[in-house]
């Protein structure tokens, strides 16, 4: 940035101002089925066949599709029939609903929610509070009931939450060896997704999902099967109600949603629960000590501001945070990808 090459054409400048569309062309393609269609059909297709049999104009999906070549989603051979398109790879991984490391639900939650949002983030900015109000309105004062005001919406949030997992999991639990852990409670633990990898990865551990009545339903019913043994329900409020005793907490992704009192409030209520010799597991996005980036927690910070009441913090905040709540010898490993962990013992 300030070369003397971006100072006489603002390349970098130009590419942030169109970096909502690059968004929205892949959020769209998802939407309309344009990769799961080219994955099903096992041939590449033009972009008539690929309008007619998802039910848009041609015009509109020629350059939907030209667009996603553009961005390396699809790839396009050049015949005497015409333009035919495939998907790339990394398509058939990661957009594709029937992949095991799909990112399909994540991004319709990105796109038909957060994207809501964010058009308000100047008002987030001058106000220092989460925009569900103006974006759907719904009173902010619990950003979780916001996030859950539907059982179609909760259902999506869920599994956006668990296809991150998919790809993220495994590392942040690998991250320490948690095997001397038999007894763990994954608090807010939501669909399930990580619970799932923890005892695939620790096959002697229990693991117990602590979460909200009608989350845990859903999770019940739609995310975890019954013969999973090893994962097992609680439900309740993990402010108003107790939390079961055990010899690790998961908190993935939970204190980034809150401010520092109410994190301090509820890791003092998961020491007071842990056993002698447990710990708390902490997964989120870290930042750098002087808080210059990964550029990709900076946006989810202010993603925090525009939907809930917390933050992105860096690792001497949050094991500020745990010795505060009792917790000791406080270990930080970076994975490399978009979730770190923090390990806290008791």
């Amino acid at each position: 940035m300030n070369s003397t090459e971006d100072l006489d054409y603002p390349q970098v400048i130009l590419q942030y101002n169109s970096g909502f569309l690059v968004s929205k062309v892949m959020f769209t393609a998802c939407e309309l089925g344009v990769f799961d269609l080219l994955l099903e059909s096992g041939e590449p297709l033009s972009s008539d066949a690929i309008a007619a049999r998802l039910g848009t104009s041609t015009t509109g999906m020629e350059r939907l599709l030209d667009a996603c070549v553009g961005l390396k989603l699809l790839a396009v051979e050049l015949t005497q029939e015409g333009a035919l398109y495939r998907n790339t790879e990394i398509s058939n991984i990661y957009l594709t609903k029937s992949s095991p490391k799909s990112q399909y639900h994540i991004m319709m939650y990105y796109s038909n929610t957060v994207y809501l949002c964010w058009h308000y983030l100047a008002d987030a900015v001058r106000e220092g509070r989460n925009q569900y109000e103006r974006a759907f309105g719904i009173l902010s004062k619990d950003p979780f009931g916001a996030m859950y005001r539907s059982e179609e919406e909760m259902l999506k949030f869920m599994a956006g939450q668990n296809s991150v997992w998919s790809i993220c999991g495994r590392d942040v639990l690998a991250a320490f060896d948690l095997s001397p852990f038999r007894q763990i409670c994954d608090l807010g633990g939501g669909g399930g997704a990580l619970a799932r990898e923890c005892v695939s990865l620790y096959p002697n551990s229990m693991v117990t999902i602590y979460d909200l009545p009608k989350v845990v339903q859903v999770a019940k019913e739609q995310f975890v099967p019954p013969e999973e043994h090893r994962i097992a329900f609680r439900e309740g409020d993990f402010f108003n109600d107790s939390i079961p005793e055990a010899e690790l907490y998961i908190l993935s992704k939970i204190l980034h949603d809150w401010d520092d009192d109410k994190c301090r409030q509820l890791l003092a209520k998961v020491c007071k629960a842990c056993k002698p010799g447990g710990g708390v597991l902490l997964v989120e996005s870290l930042l750098n000590e002087d808080k210059s980036g990964p550029l990709e927690t900076q946006l989810y910070s202010m993603n925090m501001l525009v939907q809930t009441e917390g933050k992105e913090r860096t690792a001497a905040e949050y094991s500020k945070l745990l010795e505060a709540a009792g917790f000791r010898e406080v270990q930080v490993k970076r994975t490399g990808k978009l979730y770190d962990a923090v390990l806290g013992s008791k």
